[in-house]
């Protein structure tokens, strides 16, 4: 057996609890695949996007749904060292991969832009949509995690003053027809590191060059550093403490909020509160 459908297997077989099922369960109850999608499947070069490959590669071959996928690497600046690791897990994974380039690292690193991360963020997004456009693609997949979820809810309440969450699913609001998904809605990270060690597979973390000077002057200075700390030490006294946050997205009661705002438009609990 070679060494890629060793790691597919574990990932049906070992980890079909914790990753499989969970992927599949995200999948089936956010409809994330339907059929005939043509989707595009976007590599970082990191464990979670990679592992996200594998699980659309298995669901492509052995799903009951008909539909395409295609794997993407959009190389923003990567140092030649990243890329050939890129390039040497896709091999190793059996994956294959097309990579196209891009010059967001050097457009962030030279601007005066005062969260970086953001504007890397912005343009990612923007360089993903017009590829997916120019494959034909529907969808767009990218391996944000249910840890991922977490934190971004507790950014947004602790640093945004809002309540809000990153989505399994939305709609592009530039490029018509396209949407974003996140297979791994629902798939922990303490898993995804676990299928990691068990295959002794090694990836690259963020290969940002501002991200890795910045991480070298001052380690704590990621206020998503500081949520996944705080998250891990509240699970010490509740182990259910993830899971309670999130479901607490999918049971907001509206009787008991100050307020809501929907497309722009807020409405304060004033506005009924005569009527009740």
């Amino acid at each position: 057996m070679e060494k890629y459908q060793e790691i597919e297997r574990s990932i049906i077989k070992k980890y079909r609890k914790d990753i499989w099922s969970k992927f599949v369960k995200a999948v089936q109850e956010y409809q994330l695949i339907e059929e005939n999608d043509k989707i595009m499947v976007c590599i970082s070069g990191g464990k979670d996007s990679f592992l996200m490959a594998k699980c659309i590669q298995e669901l492509v071959r052995h799903g009951k749904i008909p539909f395409e996928a295609v794997y993407v690497v959009m190389n923003p600046g990567y140092r030649e060292h990243h890329l050939e690791m890129i390039q040497k897990n896709a091999d190793l994974l059996n994956i294959p991969i097309q990579i196209f380039e891009s010059d967001i690292f050097e457009v962030v690193n030279q601007s005066d832009f005062k969260s970086p991360c953001y504007l890397c963020a912005r343009m990612r997004r923007g360089h993903l949509y017009h590829k997916a456009s120019e494959l034909g693609c529907n969808k767009i997949a990218l391996g944000h995690h249910f840890n991922d979820v977490i934190e971004t809810t507790l950014l947004s309440m602790f640093y945004g003053a809002e309540i809000k969450t990153m989505m399994p699913k939305l709609h592009s609001d530039n490029f018509e027809g396209v949407e974003l998904i996140r297979p791994l809605y629902l798939v922990k990270e303490a898993d995804i590191i676990a299928w990691q060690k068990f295959n002794g597979l090694t990836f690259i973390n963020c290969a940002c060059k501002f991200t890795e000077k910045i991480s070298a002057e001052d380690d704590d200075s990621s206020k998503r550093k500081a949520v996944k700390q705080l998250i891990q030490i509240l699970k010490k006294e509740n182990s259910e403490i993830d899971h309670n946050i999130f479901k607490a997205l999918d049971n907001i009661n509206l009787n008991c909020v100050l307020g809501v705002k929907k497309d722009g438009r807020y409405k304060s609990f004033l506005e009924d509160y005569k009527d009740r």
